[in-house]
This record gives structure tokens, sequence and C-alpha cells, in this order.
């Protein structure tokens, strides 16, 4: 990568902008101010035109600093050239080219190098045949003489042990002899043992038990990921998170259990179980909150650009949610991390017929005593490992 390349892409960016400001008129002309919605429009158009799409993060990444200190990807830098009006992004730096820049398509080594490599290899030094062998007698000669010298020391070390042996054969010991020569490797083996014990005394004396979830008015698995606090008496409260379908597994050693279930679309439960005389395996049924649910549903329900569904939708969503209501939307990266929505721009959000609404989820959702949807905090995924 050389600094030509980062101010080809600098160069390709503005085309980009210009591409999309032909058919489109973003909140801002200038790019790097583009946010939410925008960027989901220009992910459409991308998709559409050059047959591919970029993630928010390298949006962000790309898009948002600049200059950029570093490229994208090739794959990336051809699908925006494409987008632009061009074949590919060589293409492009070839109808950009700065003074004295010359573009090299081939970084194969060339005849000159491989003979430089040829003749370095072959002024290599080459050790004759007459010093290896030369070398090889000098070290035999030398192991010859290691053996002579031990000829005598291993005659008598053998016969030091044929003696020792004969000892030890003419004398019988009884075994409290034996008993006594080895009481400290049998009380160090016992220590051991019981050190395992205690290491692992959690394990060995907790049970796991196992709990599922379902939906009490339609006896199907939960549709959201459930949040579980377990509460220990003088200890903080532990969390975990399960996602939809997925069992809760829990390990201890307690004779009791409390746990706090809490979802954005059911209603909170506390749960108190004594485990003396528990079973393994438990099935929870949890109260659905229909009113969340349906604001939910038709949020991301798909209109197919039919006028009068799109009318419904927004007349749906009017009477489920608040006037005042707090709305947050959640962003996957550092540079902008949440924005806040009021009631008509979430709506005209949810009922643009986009296929990012697919990929909609809701992290909380609160209502008044009324039944109105009051608060409401969701993202909208752009990479497969963040759905």
């Amino acid at each position: 990568m050389t600094d030509l390349d980062l101010l080809h892409f600098e160069q390709l960016k503005k085309d980009v902008q210009a591409q999309y400001l032909k058919e489109y008129t973003p909140s801002y002309d200038e790019i790097s101010k583009w946010k939410g919605i925008d960027i989901i429009y220009f992910q459409e158009d991308l998709r559409k035109k050059a047959k591919g799409n970029i993630s928010e993060k390298s949006f962000y990444t790309y898009f948002k600093n600049s200059p950029v200190t570093k490229l994208p990807r090739i794959d990336m830098l051809n699908l925006l050239s494409i987008y632009a009006g061009y074949d590919s992004w060589y293409e492009f730096k070839k109808q950009h080219l700065f003074a004295d820049e010359l573009l090299q398509n081939d970084e194969e080594l060339s005849e000159e190098d491989l003979q430089e490599i040829q003749k370095t290899v072959s002024s290599a030094p080459i050790l004759p045949d007459n010093d290896i062998l030369l070398k090889k007698q000098e070290i035999n000669t030398q192991e010859n003489t290691d053996l002579q010298k031990s000829n005598t020391e291993n005659q008598l070390v053998n016969q030091n042990k044929e003696e020792l042996a004969t000892a030890n054969s003419a004398q019988v010991k009884p075994e409290k002899n034996f008993i006594r020569k080895n009481v400290w490797a049998i009380v160090t083996a016992v220590l051991v043992v019981l050190t395992g014990l205690l290491g692992f005394k959690d394990a060995l004396f907790s049970k796991t038990y196992k709990y599922c979830f379902t939906d009490a008015d339609r006896g199907v698995g939960v549709v959201n990921t459930l949040e579980i606090k377990v509460i220990k008496e003088n200890e903080s409260p532990i969390l975990y998170k399960i996602k939809p379908g997925e069992c809760f597994y829990y390990s201890t050693k307690d004779k009791n259990l409390k746990m706090q279930i809490s979802s954005p679309f059911y209603e909170y439960l506390e749960i108190n179980r004594s485990l003396e005389n528990a079973p393994d395996e438990e099935i929870i049924e949890l109260k659905p909150d229909d009113y969340k649910m349906a604001a939910y549903y038709f949020s991301i329900k798909d209109a197919n650009g039919d006028p009068e569904e799109l009318k419904r939708k927004r007349n749906q969503l009017e009477s489920l949610i608040s006037s005042n209501a707090i709305i947050y939307q959640i962003y996957d990266n550092n540079i902008y991390g949440i924005e806040r929505l009021d009631k008509q721009k979430y709506i005209t959000l949810v009922t643009t017929p986009t296929t990012s609404l697919k990929n909609l989820s809701v992290i909380e959702m609160k209502k008044d005593n009324n039944g109105k949807i009051i608060s409401i905090k969701f993202k909208i995924a752009t990479d497969e490992k963040n759905k």
C-alpha cells in the first residue's frame, strides 16, 4: 500500500458520494455526516447497483474518518468502484493517475531477479568430501578412546551391582521394614488425594439443573432473549442471557434457588425453588405481553410496498406508541454508539421498505399503566455475526 493508494481512495469516496446524490437526498450532502436511515438507504442502493454490501461497521471505519490511514480490502474497493461506474479498483486508479504515477499490474519476479538469486545460491561455499571424511574419522577416534577408558570402570560397576544383588537376595526383609521405609511415600499420596478432593469438592458435590422456557399462551418456545438473574444471599446477582430456543443450565450445591426472569416481550417473573427434592429438569411458562409483541410485530412486518398495507402499519404503530415515547437506536461501533429518535421518525424508519428491517431486534421495551409504549431500545444488525 502506498500513500497514492490512500489518495485514490479519498477520490473514490467523493465519486461514491456523487453517484448517490444523483438519485437521493440524504440528511447531509457530505457522506461523512450520514447516519442511521441514510446509511440504510445507501446500503440498499449499493446492493441494487453493485450486487454487494458493506457493513455498518465498515462504513463508519472508512467513511466517517478522513483521510483514512489504511485501505479497505480489495473486494470492498472493487465493489465501491463498480458502484461509482468503473469496472474495478484498478480501472478507477488508471483513470485518476497522479503526475509521474505508474501502476504495477504484475508483481512477479523478473528474469533478472531470478538470475540474481541463482547467482547468490551458486556462490555459497561447499564443504569438500575429504574434509567431511576427515572430521568423521576424528569423531570416531575420539569415541573409541572414551570407550576404552571406560571399560574398566564399567566392569567395576557391574561387579558391584552383582555383589549388591547377591547380598539383597541373601536377606529377606520383613513386611514391617517395607512399610517403615515407604511411610513418607504413603503419607504423601494420601495428602495428594485429600488435596484433590478439597480442590474439586464443588464439582463433586454440586448438581446441575435444567430450565427450559415456553410461551404460556401459544405453547411454543419464547421468541426473545431472556435475562436471568440468580440471587444469592450476601452476594451480588449473577446475570445470564439465554437466546430464544435455548435452555438454562445451572450447577449448584445450594439447597435453594432464586431467579428473576425478564424479557422485552414477556411479563417479569420471579421464581423461588427448594432444590432438596426438585426435579433435574423443569419447563417454566412465561406470560407474553401482547401489547409489546404487537408493537414489535408491526415494526418488522413486511408491507411489500403496498400503500394500503403501509397505511395500516402506520396506524397500528400510532395507536400503540405514546407521543412522548423515548426511542433509542443502538449501533455496533465506537464512533456513533446511540441515536435518539422521536415517534414519527421511528415509524418512518420501520415503514420504509428495506431488507434491513428483518434484522431489527428489540433490546428493551416499556409501557405505562394505560398500555402505551413509552420506551423502546432497538438495533438493526448489519453483520451476520451481530444478528
